[in-house]
């Protein structure tokens, strides 16, 4: 018999507790170990019970989520997925908690009743098996401090460097090969994955079309960040924009994203089909329509991720003359989506994170 994955909860709202520990109690191979009210109660309770999982609300009395993750990561190092509200305020303190360390996320329903909580309790299910599988990045004390900035921060109150400020005013060297495209598709732990590949890629890269799963509302405010830390400009995609060098397009939340060859030019289009692999906006999407308009011309990069999403559509790259890169196992927080694509053969290069960069640089010059 599977050992049950142990859960604690800890928000503020006893609603909220008991809706999350009765819905998740009947599954049965997980166990509801307690609920806490505030970090303190749930610092007793985390040593008493030594929980796989923890679900943990952003907005809390006494001491906010941020700072009771901050210092979790540090000393008793445990897979959180944070519960956030749908508010910009919640977007952005979610995506520290996930710079701090949180494996995933779940945005709260914004109703207590009928499918939207049966939505959340099934994708917070599914999200707490993959985090009893995942990864921890241990923070060390003074690379992070307790409102969980850095000098790399995704935070609003991120200043980003002089050289990288005013993009839209910069004039850039075309990089050799401005009809290469670059695909990046991520799920669990993609944000701070996507953040380290971003970040190096030099100002007159090759236009990136990049699909990470999350909700409407987060990808914008992901977009943001990520545009404040890196040298090539980032944005939220919206139907019709153009993949030029020097940009980077995330697709919005609730959408899929897909390319198409407009005259010289290469747009994005999106919209509302169906889920693909129960997500919206889905990597194969993306990846498939990389293969059918952009062909050799492409590069496609599969990371960190639970599930399968993006794998065949890696292949059918691959397979329409892209060069190909999947994450290793090692650097994923999740070695779901790589470790699909790489079964499939879909892959022509495995890399740890750190050198995915280098590796997309080196094939745009072959």
């Amino acid at each position: 018999m599977n050992k049950k994955i142990k859960v604690l909860i800890v928000d503020d709202s006893a609603v909220v507790r008991k809706i999350l520990s009765s819905a998740l109690g009947k599954y049965k191979d997980i166990e509801i170990v307690g609920t806490a009210p505030d970090p303190f109660i749930a610092r007793n309770k985390i040593l008493q019970f030594k929980p796989d999982v923890l679900t943990l609300d952003v907005e809390m009395p006494k001491m906010d989520g941020i700072t009771f993750l901050h210092k979790l990561m540090v000393h008793y190092p445990i897979p959180t997925i944070m519960v956030s509200s749908l508010t910009q305020e919640g977007c952005d303190a979610t995506l520290k908690a996930l710079e701090v360390g949180a494996v995933d996320f779940v945005a709260k329903p914004s109703s207590r009743l009928g499918s939207d909580v049966e939505h959340v309790i099934e994708e917070l299910y599914t999200k707490i098996k993959h985090a009893a599988k995942a990864k921890v990045r241990v923070r060390q004390k003074d690379k992070v401090g307790g409102n969980g900035n850095n000098n790399h921060s995704l935070s609003t109150d991120s200043k980003a460097p002089s050289s990288i400020q005013n993009k839209s005013t910069r004039n850039y060297t075309v990089f050799k090969g401005t009809n290469k495209i670059i695909f990046i598709g991520a799920s669990t732990g993609g944000t701070e994955a996507l953040k380290e590949v971003l970040i190096k890629m030099p100002p007159d890269s090759p236009a990136i079309a990049i699909v990470q799963h999350m909700p409407e509302m987060f990808t914008k405010a992901f977009a943001t960040r990520l545009d404040s830390l890196c040298s090539i400009t980032v944005k939220e995609g919206k139907d019709g924009d153009s993949l030029i060098p020097g940009q980077a397009i995330i697709a919005p939340g609730n959408y899929h994203m897909s390319v198409r060859k407009n005259g010289a030019m290469y747009r994005i289009e999106t919209n509302q089909d169906s889920p693909v692999h129960h997500q919206r906006p889905a990597v194969d999407v993306l990846f498939d329509s990389a293969s059918k308009y952009v062909g050799p011309n492409a590069i496609g990069v599969i990371m960190t991720g639970m599930g399968s999403d993006g794998a065949t559509g890696l292949l059918n790259m691959k397979e329409s003359g892209a060069k190909t890169i999947a994450q290793d196992e090692d650097s994923c927080v999740v070695f779901g989506m790589p470790k699909e694509a790489i079964k499939l053969g879909a892959a022509d290069k495995i890399v740890p994170l750190n050198k995915i960069p280098e590796s997309i640089l080196t094939l745009l010059k072959d």
